[in-house]
């Protein structure tokens, strides 16, 4: 989302690509910027560099302490928010159960659907031990105390510094209102099971308008999009589970299963295939047999 909106922001006139299946990307991954001269992009921070770098700037009117305000902000951001917000629908059992991986089920085509979001589940742990500094770090409610902890503080400092103003330095946006937009919409537009951090975001009424305000001056379309269902509590698949073909995907996805397990134990030795050659049969004649006179 805050590259989408840089660009809207910077008046960068991109030709978006709505597309679900990250093998369709330039790169690999979503979202990605692909130039004409310098090839493909895929971090946030990149793809506004690049913009940048073509005489789109957000920033362009900010003074010398608006700016260093601008890496502050984006700093607390990167080590507050974001860990809760990974935690949130990726981590959480609930919330990715429930929402995160339907999602993949329910957008992404057989068979990336049932390995994409487990990989990305990986990833993302793997991600928070990072940022946390704790190789050894498993999910639990300390850890998710800690994590919302900082990511409300976050969200209350980012409330008391916009406070009445339609964006974080006046009338015009600029990277930060893209940053803070890019990690807060999502909230506002998924209903998760375990929402602490939605209950906060749309009990601070300047931060949830400011979200707001930018999906209906920028993203027209998507404000007026019904807001997501929760999901039920009783699927995990999406259309997986849908007639007329559940019975299909469920044998598909049995041997796509089993075919997966099978390729793991060869490739790790616990199934090898012994040759034995087989056994040369003697060369036999047959020769009539000489009548004695």
């Amino acid at each position: 989302k805050q590259s989408k909106a840089y660009a809207k922001f910077a008046g960068a006139p991109l030709k978006v690509h709505k597309i679900t299946n990250p093998w369709r990307s330039p790169t690999g991954i979503l979202p990605a910027l692909k130039t004409r001269e310098e090839g493909s992009f895929s971090q946030p921070s990149k793809i506004i560099i690049q913009l940048r770098k073509q005489k789109y700037n957000a920033d362009y009117d900010l003074s010398a302490k608006e700016c260093a305000d601008t890496l502050a902000f984006v700093s607390l951001l990167e080590e507050k928010l974001l860990p809760a917000l990974i935690y949130t629908h990726w981590v959480d059992a609930k919330n990715y159960v429930d929402v995160t991986r339907r999602w993949y089920a329910e957008n992404i085509p057989f068979p990336l659907n049932f390995l994409l979001p487990n990989r990305i589940h990986g990833r993302q742990l793997e991600r928070l031990r990072l940022v946390r500094g704790d190789p050894t770090l498993e999910p639990g409610e300390q850890l998710e105390k800690e994590l919302y902890h900082d990511a409300l503080e976050c969200m209350t400092l980012l409330s008391q510094r916009l406070g009445s103003q339609k964006f974080f330095f006046g009338d015009s946006p600029s990277s930060l209102d893209a940053y803070v937009f890019g990690h807060l919409a999502p909230l506002l537009k998924i209903k998760l099971p375990n929402g602490k951090l939605q209950q906060h975001l749309n009990s601070l009424d300047n931060l949830r308008q400011f979200c707001t305000n930018i999906l209906v001056l920028y993203f027209p379309s998507e404000s007026r999009e019904a807001p997501a269902k929760k999901v039920s509590n009783h699927a995990d698949g999406g259309d997986f589970d849908n007639e007329p073909h559940k019975r299909r995907n469920q044998i598909l996805s049995v041997l796509f299963a089993v075919g997966a397990m099978l390729g793991y134990a060869f490739l790790s030795g616990i199934i090898t295939i012994k040759h034995t050659p087989a056994r040369l049969e003697e060369p036999h004649v047959d020769e009539e047999e000489e009548e004695e006179d």
